[in-house]
């Protein structure tokens, strides 16, 4: 697509330059000019390097560790509205804290609200993002919240797998995932099986209960964040116990923090399939990985927004 539009400006943070470039390259627009600066004590430092009054901004940023990266954004936010932009959007292709979205014990916050309203009260129009780990987050927002769906792009890529779907299920490596897992399943043709999971401390969990049958199945792990990869270990290991023949995982944000590389290494899994929304150093690339880009489809969401037309046409497929 190709958009000549002057009022359309793309931005970009430093936490995924990469995909941001994508994004503008699938839009047919370059990336605006900025300067962002890190100063020796650490405070960070933003300047548009062009005129935007007037203009329809769209600023992509995740914000994945570090905290700064979240820092960095309500910073360009600030600018952009004090440099009189019409109109700010933010693109979020991973939105960090969106797991604490709910007050589950005495005395803690709900960070995923915290962080919808620092970037509503930074004064930007819209918010769009990616495989929620809580769609419910949306309803956080004063403003129009998109969230949008990588499936778009990662079952074209399932499909060239050659999986058989009639061997193959669709395993939700916990309940959090299920509605994620069935969508996959539903559109692929294939089974779908369930694990029951118990949460023993931060970041640690115990596979407990299968619902589903497994023997002599191809088994495929579809989960929306890769941080410590306990959970999808201990669904690989829980589907091999049952007899299944192979177990593949996608991945929507591969944060792989601490050891999950070293541990995805020891596990069953054969392939893994992410997206891009946040960087992965190389020293963090697993054997037998495929990055899928997700830039097309953010893209193509910006358009949309910028021109007046239908977000949700896009996942009429």
């Amino acid at each position: 697509m190709i958009m000549k539009n002057s009022k359309l400006k793309i931005f970009a943070g430093r936490s995924n330059p990469e995909l941001a470039k994508k994004i503008a390259e699938n839009i047919g627009k370059p990336l605006g000019e900025m300067s962002i600066k890190t100063f020796a004590d650490g405070e960070i430092w933003v300047k548009f390097e062009e005129n935007i009054r007037g203009r329809d901004v769209y600023l992509i940023q995740s914000t994945n560790s570090p905290a700064e990266n979240i820092i960095e954004l309500t910073l360009m936010i600030d600018a952009a509205v004090r440099a009189s932009a019409e109109r700010v959007t933010v693109v979020i292709p991973y939105f960090g804290y969106s797991r604490q979205d709910r007050k589950d014990k005495p005395r803690v916050p709900i960070s995923a609200r915290v962080m919808v309203d620092i970037f509503s009260v930074m004064g930007v129009s819209r918010i769009i993002s990616m495989d929620l780990h809580s769609t419910q987050i949306q309803g956080f927002a004063k403003v129009p919240f998109d969230a949008l769906y990588s499936r778009l792009v990662l079952l074209e890529e399932i499909n060239v797998i050659g999986l058989d779907p009639e061997k193959t299920v669709v395993l939700s490596p916990d309940v959090g995932s299920a509605a994620m897992s069935q969508a996959y399943a539903k559109r692929l043709g294939m089974n779908f099986a369930l694990i029951e999971k118990r949460r023993i401390g931060h970041n640690r969990s115990k596979a407990v209960h299968l619902i589903g049958e497994l023997k002599n199945q191809h088994v495929l792990i579809i989960d929306d964040i890769i941080d410590t990869a306990g959970t999808a270990i201990n669904a690989a290991n829980k589907a091999m116990e049952n007899g299944a023949l192979s177990v593949s995982m996608v991945g929507t944000h591969a944060l792989l923090s601490g050891d999950a590389v070293e541990r995805l290494k020891k596990s069953p899994i054969c392939r893994f399939i992410f997206t891009d929304t946040v960087i992965i150093p190389k020293e963090k690339l697993l054997p037998n990985t495929t990055i899928i880009s997700v830039g097309k489809i953010f893209a193509e969401a910006i358009s949309r927004i910028h021109s007046g037309k239908s977000v949700s046409e896009l996942f009429k497929f």
